[in-house]
């Protein structure tokens, strides 16, 4: 099975809901163009300025729908408010990988573990069963386009 991008999202600022979308522009070393971290990025005094793991974040398509299955839930994929849905790559395995969306290349960097806020806004029983399974933040080592369908790749 290929491993692919079912959908991108972008949040403007913090808070804000994200926004489907068909492609995007990945920067190097800060983000999506257009999305809340990149325009942090850009100010100096930002804390995330220098902080690779808020560059972008996945999570996988799988887990979604089995959180909604078995809880009984009809969230979008954008309520768990990360950049990239994929579907058929377990993201965990690519923590300290470099690997591709399209012809971008990325490094995995750590587990996006649900946090207490997305628990509160969403629903609680994300957190205990998204653990381990909540995703993955990544390192946009190249910039480049990405768009819905992209392959996503293991870099050998």
């Amino acid at each position: 099975m290929t491993a692919i991008i079912k959908q991108i999202y972008i949040a403007k600022t913090s808070g804000a809901v994200p926004q489907a979308i068909l492609s995007a522009e990945l920067i190097s070393a800060q983000g999506i163009k257009g999305d809340r971290y990149f325009n942090d990025k850009r100010l100096s005094s930002s804390p995330t300025k220098n902080d690779p793991s808020t560059e972008i974040t996945l999570i996988e398509q799988e887990q979604i729908d089995q959180f909604n299955t078995q809880h009984d839930r009809q969230y979008s994929y954008g309520d768990f408010r990360r950049n990239i849905i994929t579907h058929g790559i377990p993201l965990n395995s690519l923590v300290d990988k470099v690997f591709l969306l399209g012809n971008v290349q990325l490094k995995g960097i750590m587990l996006c573990e649900p946090c207490a806020q997305l628990a509160e806004n969403l629903d609680p029983l994300v957190f205990p069963h998204l653990l381990n399974k909540g995703g993955l933040r990544a390192q946009i080592l190249s910039s480049g386009n990405i768009k819905l369908g992209d392959e996503i790749q293991l870099k050998t």
